[in-house]
């Protein structure tokens, strides 16, 4: 089996790291800050109003639906850099542009990360950018009410007999009768952050539903020893390729099930990845690596280790699981290429700023080199080919300055605002809401699978409210009715059931009784809070 999976090794040894200082750090910054522009500024000038740039011949072309996607897949790196002027500026052009009744097939999953994620993000990072925000930002805005706009274009892939969408939907006719109903599995689990963020912000709990539907239905379709395959008929719920592993096809189905659960505080979420991580560490791991097995039987299919693999450490240190994160990497047999994908800086990011070890700046610092060295075009930076010999393709994917740019920029600044690093009284905290009684930004910033952040609290704020106001109208109009009428109803018997655990409870409270704060919540603070841990907020008096 050795000789069938590595031919290369490009192993980082995790020993004698360098350590790096403010200036150094800072020093790198500047760097990726000059690569952003170059790739920026490159695809600006040759390829817009096109999806992407072609870095060899200096022209654009579209990929995954004519959205000018690059243009929305940087937004929030602009941000995340400090380019408050060019956010605006590119947000209004966006708002003033951007339509989505176009007869284009699109795919469901990569407008959904890509597009409806980024503009998410950028809604939420508005405030931040100077942009003047409408009264009870962030549950509403005219960025907010754009990516509405693109989910509800993708919402007719989501109406099957199982729940689980099509992998592609027309933008102005829906799906089309000869689509193909096989898609992969990561094309199924990969909507619960961007469509509950929607719910949670709008009110309309049509996409967070959607999205729910379709990730209990692929976890019925589970073998008997727990895992799941690569592709699946969505009509007929079964497998068409049943290799189960963590890498291209199914990687973010896991990454969604982890991070909703974290945004959400879903113990259904959790639960449901924690069963399938035994799973996982049962039949698909050998030794450091992560194999493709078949999915009934557990036996070895696929001896390969992929670059999309590479989120895992990533992902296992956000459950706290830090002794098999470290990473380490191999080139293998007929998996050459390198399209400037972000998974190994992203876990190196999580690493550092979990562990401190600067062995993982070392590593980004490399990266950074390589990319510059080997890349780098006048127009651009080029997918590599053949990382043997450095051949390049003509492309250049939005995800580069969605992802691996954003992830080197925040490897090196772990006191940015999205790693929670700032300190009450800088200015970095927002309010936000009715009467901004909301604490936002405060840390704990989910990063949807394109890099996209979303904060927890906006969505916890919007809820919080809309629901309060809900109640408080129902309460009004119980005092109305005639008291006879009220003692005439007689309680259903689901009315006499235990109520479901809720994220608020009623603000009516009988005489004596406490009103008990539900578990892992992102409550409503005033600005006095001093804390925010994955979206928990803590007061003096915690």
């Amino acid at each position: 089996m050795r000789a069938a999976v590595c031919v290369t090794v490009l192993v980082w040894l995790l020993i004698d790291a360098r350590q790096f200082s403010e200036e150094d750090m800072s020093a790198v910054r500047q760097r990726i800050k000059s690569m952003f522009y170059h790739a920026y500024n490159s695809y600006l000038d040759n390829a817009f109003p096109y999806d992407e740039l072609r870095p060899l011949t200096c022209d654009g072309q579209d990929t995954w639906g004519s959205f000018s996607l690059t243009l929305i897949d940087a937004l929030d790196t602009l941000l995340v850099l400090g380019n408050q002027t060019e956010f605006q500026r590119v947000a209004s052009l966006l708002q003033d542009t951007m339509d989505f009744d176009i007869d284009v097939n699109a795919s469901v999953f990569e407008t959904n990360i890509r597009v409806v994620g980024g503009l998410l993000s950028a809604h939420l990072l508005a405030g931040r950018a100077g942009m003047q925000l409408e009264p009870g930002w962030p549950c509403s805005g005219p960025l907010l009410r754009m990516a509405e706009d693109a989910a509800r274009k993708l919402l007719p892939a989501f109406q099957t007999p199982t729940g689980m969408p099509y992998g592609t939907v027309n933008l102005l006719k829906g799906v089309s009768p000869t689509e193909t109903p096989v898609t992969c599995t990561a094309g199924v689990g990969t909507f619960i952050l961007e469509f509950a963020t929607l719910s949670r912000l709008t009110g309309d709990a049509t996409f967070e539903d959607a999205a729910r539907e379709a990730l209990r239905a692929l976890w019925k379709t589970r073998s008997d020893i727990g895992l799941v395959g690569n592709h699946i008929d969505i009509l007929s719920k079964k497998w068409v390729a049943q290799d189960a592993g963590i890498g291209a096809g199914v990687d973010s189905y896991f990454e969604y099930l982890v991070k909703g659960a974290i945004m959400l505080q879903d113990e259904e979420l959790l639960n449901m990845f924690l069963e399938y991580d035994r799973a996982i560490q049962n039949y698909t791991r050998f030794d450091d690596w992560y194999l493709w097995v078949q999915m009934h039987k557990g036996t070895v299919t696929m001896p390969v280790f992929q670059s999309l693999e590479a989120f895992w450490p990533g992902l296992q240190s956000l459950l706290g699981n830090l002794d098999s994160a470290h990473p380490s990497g191999y080139t293998v047999d007929k998996r050459e290429g390198y399209p400037l994908r972000p998974e190994l800086i992203e876990s190196a990011m999580y690493l550092f700023r979990a562990t401190g070890d600067h062995t993982y700046l070392q590593l980004g610092l490399d990266a950074l080199e390589s990319i510059e060295k080997i890349t780098r075009t006048p127009c651009g930076y080029a997918s590599v080919k053949d990382l043997r010999d450095h051949q390049l393709d003509n492309r250049m994917e939005s995800f580069f300055l969605a992802e691996t740019v954003k992830y080197l920029y925040l490897l090196f600044d772990p006191t940015h605002f999205l790693h929670g690093g700032a300190a009450e009284g800088d200015g970095t905290w927002e309010e936000g809401g009715e009467d901004g009684q909301c604490v936002l930004g405060a840390g704990g910033f989910i990063f949807n699978t394109e890099a996209h952040p979303l904060d927890p609290a906006a969505l916890y704020c919007c809820s919080r409210h809309r629901q309060e106001r809900q109640e408080l109208r129902d309460i009004l109009l119980s005092l109305t009715q005639p008291e006879e009428k009220k003692s005439k109803s007689k309680p259903t018997a689901k009315q006499t059931e235990d109520p479901p655990h809720r994220q608020s409870e009623s603000i009516a409270l009988k005489p004596g009784e406490k009103k008990t704060p539900p578990l892992l919540s992102c409550p409503v603070q005033p600005f006095s809070a001093r804390l925010s841990i994955l979206g928990q907020v803590f007061t003096d008096n915690t």
